[in-house]
């Protein structure tokens, strides 16, 4: 589905201008006709057979796991998947007359169907993987307080550096890290938050594959919003890249020129400028880093809000700047002359001039 997308997506670019906008209507449509034929082809080769299989044993591991936070969501998942896989079952065991527009309505309407098992598909094949042999390996009290400490220390030195960070089954985080110490370098597994105190170590290991084989398997993360689909995008709004505005400038006479430019930046709306995309980016990244229930993500993410203020004070003053120079009425003084870049060629019958001697050779001597 990531391939057809792609290849959708490069046939859409076709039918659009610069700004985004479709100025070819039915190349549009011909590409998203192909992208659903497609999308209903490779779901009847490679999962229509194996997908009441996949959900009954991703509902069998999930009856087997410790209760946690996330279980329900995982089940109406699972329900919403069956739901789909059913309706896309009538419709293969139901075809349309091939090349016919009922054909093309048919795949259409299989669309939201075939990209819920895109998006989601891979909670049902993680859950079916997942396997009761999991954290073999555990450490005695003593040893699990001692690794603890050296831990604790090396974070204190500067010396702990995270590597990688998933969550288990049962919803608590597992962390890996290099515990450093005399330049000699220890892979160790942290449960808990490593910005809060209260982390424990459950393993130190020679390298890290080692440890993927014994830790708990990790789960599939969680999304910042619920109803995001990577294959389903609102169509995006046109926009003025900055290298566009900066030559609106660049090219003017008038200083309307530049004040309509500058206004384009901080343009709100629909159709909204860079400005204000990046203070959107950065509350959108804020929301990012709080969602990840982390000591060091609540401080990113005070930071990056707090920056997105700043950008938004700095809107505004960008704003009535360029009112204030549009309504200068001035135009650039004709001595800031341009300059050709076309140099003028020599007559036919002229001789070239003779071009001078190479660096570091001698005149020759008359």
């Amino acid at each position: 589905m990531a391939v057809i997308d792609c290849e959708t997506e490069a046939a859409l670019d076709m039918s659009r201008d610069r700004y985004g906008r479709t100025l070819h209507a039915d190349a549009a449509a011909t590409a998203r006709a192909d992208r659903d034929k497609a999308a209903a082809e490779a779901y009847t080769t490679h999962l229509a057979p194996h997908a009441e299989a996949l959900l009954d044993a991703a509902r069998l591991a999930l009856d087997s796991l410790p209760p946690a936070r996330h279980l329900a969501g995982w089940r109406a998942v699972l329900d919403g998947l069956a739901a789909s896989a059913a309706v896309i079952r009538h419709a293969l065991d139901h075809p349309a007359d091939p090349g016919s527009p009922d054909e093309r309505a048919q795949h259409a309407s299989l669309w939201p169907h075939l990209t819920a098992w895109a998006d989601h598909g891979s909670i049902a094949s993680d859950l079916a993987d997942q396997h009761d042999g999991r954290h073999t390996h555990s450490l005695t009290g003593e040893e699990q307080q001692r690794w603890t400490e050296k831990a604790l220390a090396a974070q204190g030195r500067g010396e702990l550096d995270l590597i990688e960070s998933w969550y288990a089954a049962d919803g608590r985080p597992i962390t890996l890290a290099y515990l450093v110490e005399d330049d000699d370098s220890t892979v160790i597994a942290l449960r808990g938050d490593p910005g809060v105190p209260g982390w424990q170590v459950i393993g130190h290991f020679p390298h890290e594959h080692e440890a993927g084989q014994v830790l708990p398997a990790p789960v599939p993360p969680g999304v910042l919003r619920p109803n995001v689909s990577r294959f389903n995008r609102p169509p995006s709004a046109p926009e003025l890249s900055l290298q566009d505005l900066i030559r609106d400038v660049v090219e003017g006479h008038s200083a309307g020129d530049a004040s309509n430019a500058l206004l384009g930046a901080v343009q709100r709306g629909y159709a909204a400028g860079p400005m204000v995309r990046l203070q959107e980016l950065l509350e959108t990244s804020s929301q990012f880093a709080s969602a990840l229930e982390t000591a060091q993500g609540r401080q990113i993410g005070a930071r990056l809000s707090a920056l997105g203020r700043q950008i938004e004070f700095l809107t505004r003053e960008v704003e009535e700047a360029a009112e204030d120079l549009g309504a200068t009425v001035a135009v650039l003084p004709p001595h800031r002359t341009p300059v050709l870049r076309a140099r003028q060629r020599p007559a036919v019958d002229t001789t070239p001039p003779t071009p001078p001697p190479r660096a570091g050779t001698a005149a020759t001597r008359r």
